[in-house]
C-alpha cells in the first residue's frame, strides 16, 4: 500500500556496496526502516543529501504490515536547511539530537504530536534567531514530555536523581536555571555559566538513561561539548 506522509530523518547505516537502509521518523506510520538501492552509486536517481539526519522531507512510501524494511516510491525535501548544514555547531547539535531520538523512539513507534513538535523545533534550529547555547537542554526537556516522562518541575527532576548526584554539592543554580528554562523553553536566552550548562546536561543524560531501554553510550556530547565550550 502507498502512503503519503512527512518524514524526520533520524540514521542511515551502509548497505551492501551502494544502497544504505535509512531510519525516518514518519508522521503517519511511526518509525521505520527504508531501504534504499543504489544511493551511493555515481549513477544513483536519488541523492544521499536526503537522507542525511534530521532532513526534512515528503514522502510517498510503500507500506507492507508485518515488513520491517519498506521502500520508497517518491521523496522531495519538505524544508531546505539554509544554516545546519553550514554552521558547525548547528550541525553538531543535529547530530545530538538525531542521536536523542534514535535512543527515544523505537520501530513502529508513532506520536503525532511529538512528530509537529519535532518539525519545528527543527526548524527552529536552522532559524538564526536559534538560542544555541540553551538549545540541547530545552530540546532534551521538552522532549521528555512528549514521551510522556517529564517531571513537573525542576524539584521533582532532582529529586528523581538524587541517588545520581553528588551530595556535596549544591545544585541550587542549576535547579533555578532549569525552572527558568522550562518556563521559557526555546526562548531562555539569559547568560548562564559553561559549568552549569554543563552539569545540567551531564543530569539530562543521565535522566534519560533511566526512562529509556536505550543505555548505550552518547557518542554526540563529547564533540558538542567541544563545540559549545
Amino acid at each position: 500500500m502507498l502512503t503519503k506522509t512527512q518524514g524526520i530523518v533520524i540514521s542511515y547505516i551502509r548497505y551492501g556496496e551502494t544502497s544504505i537502509i535509512v531510519k525516518i521518523f514518519t508522521r503517519e506510520l511511526g518509525l521505520k526502516a527504508y531501504i534504499v538501492n543504489g544511493v551511493r552509486s555515481s549513477k544513483a536517481k536519488s541523492k544521499m543529501g536526503f537522507y542525511q539526519p534530521l532532513t526534512l522531507l515528503e514522502l510517498v512510501v510503500y507500506d507492507k504490515e508485518n515488513s520491517k524494511l519498506n521502500r520508497i516510491s517518491e521523496i522531495k525535501l519538505a524544508k531546505a536547511f539554509q544554516r545546519i548544514p553550514f554552521d558547525f555547531l548547528r550541525s553538531g547539535i543535529a547530530m545530538f539530537i538525531a542521536e536523542a531520538l534514535g535512543k527515544s523512539i523505537y520501530e513502529g513507534y508513532q506520536n503525532e504530536s511529538l512528530f509537529d513538535y519535532l518539525m519545528d523545533a527543527i526548524q527552529l534550529l536552522d532559524e538564526e534567531k536559534a538560542r544555541l547555547s540553551h538549545y540541547p537542554i530545552a530540546f532534551l526537556w521538552e522532549t521528555s514530555r512528549y514521551l510522556g516522562f517529564a517531571p513537573d518541575d525542576a524539584n521533582e527532576f532532582f529529586e528523581e536523581l538524587k541517588e545520581n548526584l553528588t551530595k556535596q554539592i549544591d545544585w541550587d543554580p542549576e535547579i533555578r536555571y532549569l525552572n527558568q528554562l522550562i518556563t521559557d523553553s526555546f526562548n531562555f536566552n539569559e547568560k548562564i555559566p559553561a559549568i552549569i550548562r554543563k552539569n545540567l546536561l551531564d543530569h539530562m543524560l543521565i535522566f534519560y538513561s533511566k526512562h529509556l531501554e536505550q543505555q548505550s553510550e552518547w557518542k554526540s556530547v563529547k564533540v558538542l561539548r567541544q563545540m559549545m565550550g
